[in-house]
């Protein structure tokens, strides 16, 4: 297992052919009506990082800092609506999936990922909020894993999520997120951001970044808040960005991380609700575009 941190100077080139085109990232998820997460956390998190977000909403939320209180589903009609209205017109090169609430939904956006084929697809599989409220139907994730995971660059499930997916014990160290790295790979994905961010009990926030025969490993210092609302919407969307900017997958991730470190170190800087508030995407020394 090689292994950096992700304070490293990054040398991966941007590749000339999209370095002249508009960065424009799809964020296909669900509506956090508290702004915290999802459609909204997507948005800022692709502004902030020099992308331009459009987006496509498969369900609504009553939601905030405390906890979802409602969920609306969007019909696989109206998504497959708003999915060729921005497909057929705009030059989307990167997509990132987030909130599907159904096995409909993600019929649908599988299908039209497959028709209109961006270059970059990334995945991240949502399945539990932040305040443990269930927001994919237990029914669903064979679709997911059968029809969507298997079209991603990369998917970026949390250590509750990667369980669900392959049906393991939850890890509660990194030896046991390394011992899961194979049965992840065979989830279909070109790569796999495994994020262990809910290793409590660890000094480091580690992520395997696990590639088709590479495994590298990305740690920074766990940061003492509990404002961490929205964490894997922002990070999955950077990484988006950063693609659909003419990164490298791999410069891409370690961009990524150390956006979402430094948006959570600034996230106290926020006064948002009454309970996990979000990450700072705007934090003062970000440059954004």
């Amino acid at each position: 297992m090689s292994t950096f941190v992700t304070t490293a100077p990054l040398v991966s080139p941007v590749l000339n052919e999209l370095s002249v085109t508009t960065p424009i990232v799809l964020t296909i998820a669900g509506s956090d009506s508290g702004g915290g997460a999802g459609i909204q956390a997507d948005i800022k998190a692709i502004s902030a990082t020099g992308g331009y977000a459009c987006s496509v909403i498969t369900a609504l939320t009553a939601q905030n800092t405390q906890g979802v209180t409602g969920i609306y589903s969007i019909s696989s009609e109206f998504v497959e609506q708003q999915l060729d209205a921005v497909f057929s017109d705009l030059n989307v090169i990167a997509v990132k999936v987030g909130m599907l609430s159904d096995s409909d939904v993600i019929h649908s956006v599988a299908k039209k990922i497959k028709q209109y084929s961006p270059q970059y697809v990334v995945v991240d599989p949502v399945m539990v909020a932040t305040s443990g409220d269930l927001l994919l139907q237990a029914s669903a994730i064979d679709s997911l894993k059968s029809e969507l995971l298997p079209l991603a660059d990369v998917i970026t499930p949390n250590l509750p999520e990667a369980s669900a997916l392959i049906g393991v014990k939850v890890p509660k160290n990194e030896g046991e997120m390394t011992a899961i790295i194979d049965e992840l790979r065979q989830l279909g994905a070109k790569s796999v951001l495994l994020k262990g961010g809910h290793l409590e009990e660890s000094t480091n926030s580690t992520d395997l970044f696990i590639g088709a025969d590479s495994v590298e490993r990305l740690s920074t210092a766990r940061i003492n808040t509990h404002n961490t609302h929205g964490t894997g919407c922002t990070l999955s969307s950077a990484i988006a960005s950063y693609l659909a900017q003419g990164y490298t997958l791999d410069a891409a991730v370690r961009l990524g991380k150390q956006y979402i470190t430094q948006a959570i170190v600034h996230a106290d800087e926020l006064t948002i609700g009454k309970g996990h508030g979000p990450v700072n995407h705007f934090f003062d020394g970000n440059k954004a575009i």
